[in-house]
């Protein structure tokens, strides 16, 4: 994460710039048809499923995500399913031209709410997913043990030169995820008066290698993560007490002093989509899980290295009785 946020984020919020827009499709077997959600053509006859466009966003819990709700369009309703990997902001582009039917894993995001769904009227909501998520800075575990004071955000400048790196300029170093998510942590340090420097550790693999090898080497680490994430389970990072968050603490991104909200995920359609008739947006509505149950299907794909169909296909098997749910 993913992850968040701005006022309305994901673990963070992505603004991907003008060059993230390469899609990556994995189109699986299934019955053929028109592209659902495509404005110029049904999905075929209301009932059969046709061609299903999932947005898959860049954490592994997103990609759970999509493995699990593919994987029973496929096998369950006889979708073809096309998956396409996107940004976050760039997902939301492709409500309007019928390239995406569905974001699995919505973050916030009150600006893109606002944009899509109130304004241009292309997109619409499709209910909770089940999973909390929680955002924030984040120490190893050591560290925690080692320095109990350090996750009281005013004790952090005591600590500053301990997280100095080479490309922190003198200051700690807080680090981030993607580069594309969008976070407040910029704002965070500088309204805080802390002296940290954000730097971006490239993407969330290299994020959670960087806290694997601080707890493994004892090594100072502190930054952004979030929940629900299968790694909390192998190295459970201990969160930094910031300003509590309270609402309407983050409505102007350049002046937020407090801590992320709770964010209670949620799923997006195309208009398009949800008026189709077609049985993968029953799905995606019905769609609804726990963070145990995302962060069960992450580590498949991530730490057992499982393919995404292999790892829903062991969830699906275990949970008939949930999946069952979806497809009422």
């Amino acid at each position: 994460m993913a992850g968040q946020p701005v006022a309305g984020a994901r673990p963070a919020r992505w603004r991907p710039g003008a060059a993230g827009l390469a899609v990556l499709s994995l189109t699986l077997t299934g019955c053929a048809g028109a592209k659902v959600g495509d404005t110029s053509s049904a999905a075929g006859p209301s009932g059969t499923c046709g061609t299903f466009n999932l947005a898959v966003n860049p954490w592994v819990g997103y990609e759970a995500d999509a493995a699990v709700v593919a994987y029973v369009a496929q096998t369950r309703l006889g979708c073809t399913v096309d998956k396409k990997d996107l940004k976050e902001e760039v997902s939301w582009q492709g409500f309007g031209t019928g390239e995406v039917d569905a974001v699995l894993e919505n973050w916030g995001h009150d600006d893109l709410k606002k944009k899509y769904i109130t304004d241009q009227k292309t997109a619409v909501s499709a209910g909770q997913t089940g999973n909390k998520g929680v955002i924030g800075w984040y120490v190893p575990p050591w560290l925690a043990k080692a320095y109990p004071d350090i996750t009281d955000w005013q004790n952090l400048d005591k600590y500053a030169a301990k997280f100095k790196t080479s490309e922190s300029g003198g200051k700690g170093q807080l680090l981030d995820g993607d580069p594309s998510y969008v976070t407040n942590d910029a704002a965070l340090v500088t309204n805080l008066k802390l002296d940290f420097k954000v730097v971006y550790a490239g993407s969330e693999t290299a994020l959670i290698q960087a806290f694997r090898q601080a707890e493994q080497k004892k090594q100072w680490v502190i930054g952004y993560f979030y929940e629900p994430q299968w790694f909390l389970s192998e190295v459970p990072l201990v969160k930094v007490n910031l300003p509590p968050y309270t609402p309407g603490c983050d409505a102007v991104a350049s002046k937020i002093a407090c801590d992320y909200p709770v964010y209670n995920l949620d799923k997006i359609v195309s208009t398009a989509f949800a008026k189709s008739g077609s049985p993968a947006y029953n799905l995606v509505k019905n769609f609804n899980w726990t963070n145990d149950d995302q962060n069960l299907v992450a580590k498949y794909i991530a730490e057992d290295k499982l393919s995404d169909a292999d790892a829903a296909k062991k969830w699906v098997d275990a949970n008939p009785d949930k999946v069952d749910a979806w497809l009422k």
